[in-house]
């Protein structure tokens, strides 16, 4: 089966063609690219007539004129309605929309590419798989807010978390590398890029993460402040700021970029190892914020099996690797820095033999992971005879 895997984002399109459930000798992927939008913020219904011409253009040159058996799409957030990867319909788009205005950006650009999908390939059955149904298994103490209950009930106010796809994929994979059932393994999953979450996984299930009802909430990010006390939002509020303003200010310029004017971890660790002040404050900021997530969800499974770490920073920042697990040595957690800076790929412990237990370097497989449900609903439901336009 040939799979286009689509990721949008607020002013990109990521895209990968795979091969799946073949005998071929060499399944897998034959094209990853993305194409990058002009105008920050938007992906407009121009920008994607041109980019799927492009999209396109490059399945026929690898193919030789075939088009995708199905798509399969990245959605942020899907709320309380999604537990599991869906096939797309119209009745589907419409309730994404509805959980816009949690991730708006992101579901925004879900959307518009659905649609533009649906133009270019009529015929193609599409999948929408969310960071969200992941998390759909934390208890209520857990994902709820001391806030009331009518709150919660009328507006949708919890704690949804998000990178479920990832994370996912990530328990799976260390699962098998640790040669457990993924169904027994007890972990805490950091994914670290710019935007970065951790979870706590119990029994292979997500029961805690540090992201909340948006992508805001928890770590320090990229652009994003993370955990912060929410009287700053009331106090800005009070000298004039607006809540467009006051989000455009908590998710664009705070985090990395508003403590050391980057939000590129590896320019800070650079400029921290050069003793720029605000770069050290940043870097030990994130670091310390992470490492408390993870002491605590270490509580919260019940004592770990493994750390993973994931995602860009995790995968390719050595030195910040160092500077967390360095304040997790009360846990019996040690860097092994032979290990840590090798430079190898893939899957791999970090930590010394004798820490209470490893620390893994996992490579996420988003792609991977959106592929492989997409197939799966797609050849049950026998929604390969139908397409969007036909739902």
């Amino acid at each position: 089966m040939l799979l286009l895997v689509l990721n949008p984002g607020s002013s990109s399109l990521k895209y990968q063609l795979r091969r799946i459930g073949t005998s071929e000798a060499k399944p897998g992927i034959l094209l990853e690219r993305a194409v990058n939008s002009p105008q920050e913020g938007t992906l407009d219904p121009v920008f994607l007539g041109n980019a799927f011409d492009v999209v396109d253009a490059a399945i026929q040159n690898v193919t030789g004129g075939t088009s995708p058996d199905a798509i399969g799409l990245r959605v942020v957030h899907g709320g309380d309605r999604f537990s599991s990867p869906t096939r797309v319909t119209p009745d589907v788009i419409g309730t994404i929309e509805e959980f816009g205005e949690f991730a708006p950006l992101h579901n925004a650009a879900s959307m518009a590419c659905m649609r533009a999908a649906a133009a270019r390939w009529p015929r193609t059955p599409q999948v929408a798989v969310f960071d969200t149904a992941f998390h759909r298994t934390i208890p209520d103490h857990a994902s709820r807010y001391a806030i009331p209950e009518e709150l919660h009930t009328k507006y949708g106010i919890r704690r949804y978390g998000f990178h479920g796809i990832s994370v996912e994929i990530v328990c799976r994979d260390t699962a098998a590398f640790l040669e457990v059932p993924v169904g027994s393994l007890n972990a805490v999953v950091a994914h670290l890029g710019n935007g970065a979450s951790v979870t706590a996984v119990r029994e292979g299930r997500s029961v805690d993460t540090s992201m909340g009802m948006t992508p805001l909430e928890g770590l320090v990010m990229g652009t994003r402040s993370g955990d912060l006390d929410p009287s700053i939002i009331t106090l800005l509020q009070r000298r004039a700021f607006g809540p467009d303003e006051v989000d455009e200010l908590l998710n664009h310029r705070a985090g990395l970029l508003g403590l050391a004017g980057s939000a590129d971890m590896r320019v800070i660790q650079d400029a921290a190892r050069h003793g720029d002040p605000r770069a050290i404050l940043a870097s030990d900021m994130a670091a310390y914020r992470l490492a408390k997530y993870i002491a605590a969800y270490n509580m919260v499974v019940g004592g770990a099996a493994a750390l993973a770490l994931t995602g860009g920073i995790g995968e390719h920042s050595s030195r910040f690797r160092t500077q967390v697990i360095s304040l997790l040595e009360p846990l019996g957690l040690f860097i092994d820095e032979h290990r840590n800076y090798s430079g190898e790929t893939g899957i791999r412990i970090i930590s010394t033999d004798a820490s209470a237990f490893p620390v893994l370097v996992v490579p996420s497989d988003e792609e991977r992971a959106i592929a492989e449900a997409t197939a799966a609903v797609v050849l049950s439901d026998g929604s390969a005879d139908r397409s969007l336009n036909e739902a």
